[in-house]
């Protein structure tokens, strides 16, 4: 059997840190694993061969944390061993450090989240990578880019994450949009059997908090679209990607970047949501016509000017306009005199609370929209006459002219 040893290797420079390191004997023979753990001498309990500290030292949470990680180091060299020992086979203290080293790479969080962004880039599930990519790159920022084994996750850190990402002014839903993820990536390791559950996510929020309105009446919306900004072409293209938005039902500009020329026949537009694969069909107006005249035909596949070019990266120009058009939302939000945020997705909920004040049934919002997972419209038809949802539209758009 194996023996494992934490030693303390002090710094030729005496007034500099040493080293911790594990000694590992097996069959007689010594092989030495080094750390990248740096402590003074007066930090290091030979007869007990453990790190201390005193409660008045400065370096007192440094210190703890070194002892845990080395606890943690000493719980992974000895998982290596008693894999190595499960094949029945002789094995060297060399192979026990290597057996570490596989573990300690293919088990730390950043490594597992990317390799599980890339399966999900090769199976078409791109908005799901980038999901992924979003919160990865928010927890290194918070780990000081310092990686982290999976099983090392703890409920007192990830309550520490938590109480990071409040300090940075982010909201409750972003907040559990991004626990939710590590939650989704730690149970896939628990379901691979890779660790064991030891519920990590148990004292931080993952729910969904009510979100602030975002809806604009019908009122404000006639504003904005009547606003004379001929001098202005970027106000003026943001101006009509919302507005076009609004009337095509709220749809998410995402679908609108991706239209097809295909998509619009016999004066109907039909396509898919991205996000659902929902097929929805919305009649497409002379309202809607006047607005894409105003651009010269689109030389690619999509309908609307907001790819045009298919050569480049689809979704980072599709991305890059997306930003573009937020931005100058805003310019156009303090021309209208609004305080709210004004954004693409507004004209989403705009077009929702237009609907309801018009006494449109929520079924028909909902299947309007979109939203397939509706609760209210699993009690109506699976599927409603399209025409009934052009209809609520048409009185909506009325109100614009």
């Amino acid at each position: 059997m194996a023996t494992i040893k934490v030693k303390f290797r002090p710094s030729s420079v005496a007034t500099q840190p040493g080293t911790i390191f594990y000694q590992i004997i097996h069959e007689r023979k010594s092989r030495q694993l080094p750390t990248d753990y740096h402590i003074f001498p007066y930090e290091w309990d030979s007869r007990r061969s453990m790190v201390i500290s005193s409660h008045d030292s400065p370096r007192h949470s440094f210190i703890l944390s070194i002892r845990e990680r080395i606890r943690w180091d000493m719980e992974r060299i000895a998982k290596a061993i008693k894999a190595l020992e499960k094949n029945d086979f002789s094995y060297s203290a060399d192979e026990i450090i290597e057996e570490f080293l596989r573990y300690a790479h293919e088990m730390s969080l950043f490594n597992y989240m990317e390799k599980l962004i890339i399966k999900l880039k090769q199976t078409g599930k791109i908005r799901t990578s980038e999901t992924y990519t979003s919160t990865l790159n928010s927890f290194k920022k918070f780990r000081d880019f310092e990686d982290i084994m999976l099983d090392s996750l703890s409920s007192d850190l990830m309550e520490c994450y938590e109480a990071w990402l409040k300090r940075n002014g982010v909201s409750l839903n972003t907040v559990s949009f991004y626990t939710r993820i590590l939650r989704a990536v730690y149970n896939r390791a628990v379901e691979e059997g890779l660790i064991e559950n030891r519920a990590p996510f148990r004292r931080v929020y993952t729910g969904i908090d009510k979100t602030v309105k975002r809806a604009l009446p019908i009122r404000i919306i006639k504003k904005i679209f009547t606003l004379d900004l001929t001098l202005y072409p970027s106000l003026d293209f943001a101006r009509d990607m919302f507005i076009l938005s609004f009337m095509l039902r709220g749809m998410s500009f995402v679908d609108m970047a991706f239209l097809r020329k295909s998509d619009l026949s016999d004066g109907h537009i039909t396509y898919r949501r991205r996000k659902t694969g929902q097929q929805l069909i919305i009649a497409w107006t002379k309202d809607m016509q006047s607005i894409l005249d105003k651009y010269p035909e689109n030389p690619t596949q999509y309908l609307l000017p907001i790819i045009k070019n298919s050569k480049r990266n689809e979704r980072y120009s599709y991305r890059n306009v997306s930003y573009n058009i937020n931005h100058n939302l805003k310019s156009i939000a303090k021309m209208v005199n609004i305080s709210i945020p004004l954004t693409l997705y507004v004209a989403r909920h705009s077009w929702a609370s237009a609907a309801k004040a018009k006494g449109i049934p929520l079924s028909i919002i909902s299947e309007g929209m979109g939203h397939n997972n509706e609760k209210t419209t699993k009690i109506y038809l699976a599927s409603l006459d399209t025409s009934i949802v052009d209809r609520a539209n048409s009185l909506i758009l009325k109100s614009l002219l």
